[in-house]
């Protein structure tokens, strides 16, 4: 889940617009943004909308060998609530994206999609309300897929990853296209169905919207605050790292004006239905079952002071067992991480990204 922290430094701004899948000149260490519409999509749970909308990020150009095979694609999901320009920021992008880096945009072709619901791709915000088709993280990676292969035409993947969310697309993107990619980082989630406390703050978020009056079944014309409100602290808390919080807010007065001030730049920012419909999707989120079907070379990482993912499950060391090429690495909680939002640390993980790179293939 991408959440904003005391501690994490504003999102950079896109710097410009690409209608389409076009690939400009000198537009490899630049950020640019495009769509793609998918007419007459089917939804898993038999819903249709005659044009979804997807949205992307990307960043240089992608690269063929001899037999027409894409050589630097590199796939990047992002987390709830978040979007594709979201890792566009100093402790992401600007750890990995540019000249001589691990993803230098100069060498790798870039992709960072909005998924369904999110960012710039089709939402229940932009006017279908409750009536917008209730997607679920299988039809999040169904539309990912279409945008890959049909609208910017890449045939191979080097490299996917994600965080949070993005990390859980992750696994489910190594069962459904297992050839398809080189190597696999997911960042900061659980091959496992979503239960036990995980599930339960979840259900606490939605219910919390469901019941307020001003959610009207999802037609309020002013966003139901109080619901907006409890919502936003569950946010907080799940995606909260108790040593930066610490050392962010060490007296009880700067805690007080902190909740302050992230509430009231919270509540601005959200939009019931979408943040509903956003924590619902992972409700058919399962990988578990298919573990040995992935092929490419997995790393997996989390970080001890993961309060969505706490460590003490003991859940990921189990399941990688049955990965053919995977490996589990949990960071030690440290003034270094983040709680949940290491995923989006690059500067903490790097090391291991570059081993994966390394021991899956060469990079280009």
């Amino acid at each position: 889940m991408h959440i904003r922290t005391p501690y994490t430094a504003a999102l950079s701004l896109l710097l410009c617009f690409a209608a389409g899948a076009g690939y400009p000149a000198a537009a490899e260490q630049r950020p640019l943004e495009g769509d793609y519409v998918i007419h007459d999509f089917h939804f898993a749970s038999g819903e249709t909308l005659p044009e979804l909308r997807m949205h992307y990020t990307f960043l240089g150009k992608p690269k063929k060998d001899a037999k027409g095979r894409v050589t630097n694609a590199v796939l990047i999901m992002h987390g709830t609530g978040g979007s594709g320009r979201s890792l566009i920021n100093d402790r992401f992008s600007g750890v990995l994206f540019q000249k001589g880096q691990l993803l230098d945009a100069e060498k790798y072709f870039i992709i960072l999609p909005d998924g369904i619901g999110h960012g710039k791709s089709s939402k229940p915000s932009d006017g279908l309300r409750a009536r917008f088709p209730q997607y679920s993280y299988q039809d999040m990676v169904a539309a990912q897929y279409a945008l890959v292969t049909q609208g910017l035409e890449v045939n191979h993947l080097r490299l996917v990853m994600g965080t949070s969310m993005g990390c859980m697309h992750t696994f489910m993107w190594a069962e459904a296209y297992p050839d398809f990619m080189d190597a696999l980082m997911p960042l900061a989630c659980l091959p496992e169905q979503i239960a036990g406390r995980n599930r339960v703050w979840r259900d606490l978020a939605m219910d919390a919207i469901r019941n307020d009056p001003q959610w009207m079944k999802g037609e309020y014309t002013t966003e139901p605050v109080g619901a907006l409100r409890t919502v936003a602290g569950l946010l907080l808390i799940a995606g909260s790292a108790p040593i930066q919080m610490q050392i962010s807010l060490p007296s009880r007065d700067a805690a007080d004006e902190f909740v302050q001030k992230y509430m009231q730049r919270q509540i601005e920012d959200l939009d019931a239905n979408d943040i509903l419909y956003q924590v619902n999707a992972s409700r058919d989120y399962d990988p578990s079952a298919g573990l040995e079907k992935i092929k490419a070379p997995l790393l997996h990482i989390n970080s001890g002071d993961d309060f969505i993912n706490p460590p003490e499950l003991g859940i990921a060391e189990r399941d990688i067992k049955r990965v053919k090429a995977g490996r589990f690495v949990l960071l030690p909680a440290s003034d270094q991480t983040h709680g949940h939002g290491t995923h989006t640390w690059a500067a903490v993980w790097q090391q291991y990204l570059a081993q994966l790179l390394e021991t899956s293939k060469t990079a280009p």
